[in-house]
């Protein structure tokens, strides 16, 4: 059998809180590859743990894996698999396999937060990519040197990534179809039952419309603007003639739609947002504040404790992404 028709290996590197979802679509789309009637197989995997031990993802399902990380043939796929805490999971021995490996030549990707993991072995400067949006805030502070996109999944190059979920199957199935054709991806996601593929520019959340239910076009425009400008807020007045109306149209709309103020919704955005970046990342409170377009550190310790009871200082997880420029 020559190279060209030998099955794609890969190896899957489960990191303990992987997302089993996103790990399990991603390793089925080629384990379904492989039933095709042409009775070829086309790829093969194994599951790896830095250990060689069973990891347990996120939900407490423990997955039995082929070994600990060695050496890999460089004609392997890496898919870096891992989910919530995924800080706990970054070992030195980890990173400096994953560079050892890498240096070879292979492609190389990974799922949700997996990004962190790859960026923290500083393999993806200056490249385009994605994670799960609940990351996507946190790791944007993180790796300002990272291009983060709002995409399901991203391929720039060897590098490969993905939000993970569902979206897993939307970028193996773009594997596949580059590896072997439209017609071998388009046949894996029928036996998906998956009929309507998404590319990689696929919004990962629900429009603004849909998730809030506002119908008004210009509610829902002033409502983005707000989302898309929490580090350097506008003011309602700077809104209200960017989509066209008087302050006071733009108050009333705000009272009859959401119920309160342009101004109490805005401030509800950047708390969000900062309770993300306190809870995911090691910033210090001030970073934060500033992140979230608070000008007093007062004002926004005093806002948050309105909001959520309880001081931004003692606000934590155990999720933190923490960057390791030294590892």
């Amino acid at each position: 059998m020559t190279l060209q028709d030998a099955p794609k290996p890969y190896a899957f590197v489960l990191v303990p809180g992987y997302s089993q979802l996103g790990f399990a679509c991603a390793l089925e789309a080629l384990s379904l590859a492989n039933r095709h009637p042409s009775c070829k197989t086309y790829y093969h995997w194994r599951l790896l743990s830095e250990t060689g031990e069973p990891v347990a993802a996120y939900n407490g399902m423990t997955t039995n894996v082929d070994g600990p990380l060695d050496e890999l043939d460089r004609h392997e796929t890496i898919v870096i698999c891992a989910g919530e805490d995924v800080s706990n999971g970054v070992s030195k021995a980890l990173l400096n396999w994953l560079r050892r490996e890498v240096r070879r030549g292979m492609d190389f990707g990974a799922l949700s937060s997996g990004t962190y993991i790859l960026a923290l072995a500083g393999l993806l400067s200056g490249k385009r990519v994605t994670t799960h949006w609940e990351y996507r805030a946190a790791l944007t502070e993180v790796l300002p040197d990272v291009i983060m996109e709002d995409a399901i999944f991203t391929i720039d190059g060897r590098v490969f990534t993905t939000a993970g979920g569902a979206a897993s199957m939307d970028m193996m199935l773009e594997r596949i179809r580059a590896d072997y054709g439209a017609d071998l991806a388009k046949w894996v996601a029928d036996q998906m039952v998956y009929t309507d593929p998404r590319l990689p520019d696929h919004a990962q959340r629900m429009t603004l419309q849909a998730r809030t239910q506002v119908r008004n076009g210009k509610l829902a425009m002033a409502m983005q603007i707000m989302d898309n400008n929490i580090e350097d807020p506008l003011t309602p007045d700077e809104i209200s003639q960017v989509i066209g109306l008087s302050t006071r149209q733009l108050e009333r709309l705000f009272a009859k739609y959401v119920g309160i103020s342009p101004k109490r919704h805005y401030l509800r955005l950047r708390l969000e947002k900062a309770r993300d970046l306190l809870r995911q990342t090691d910033f210090s409170v001030t970073d934060v504040c500033i992140a979230c377009g608070f000008k007093s550190l007062s004002h926004f310790s005093k806002s948050y404790r309105a909001a959520y009871g309880i001081s931004p200082g003692l606000e934590g997880g155990s999720s933190k992404l923490v960057w390791r420029g030294g590892i």
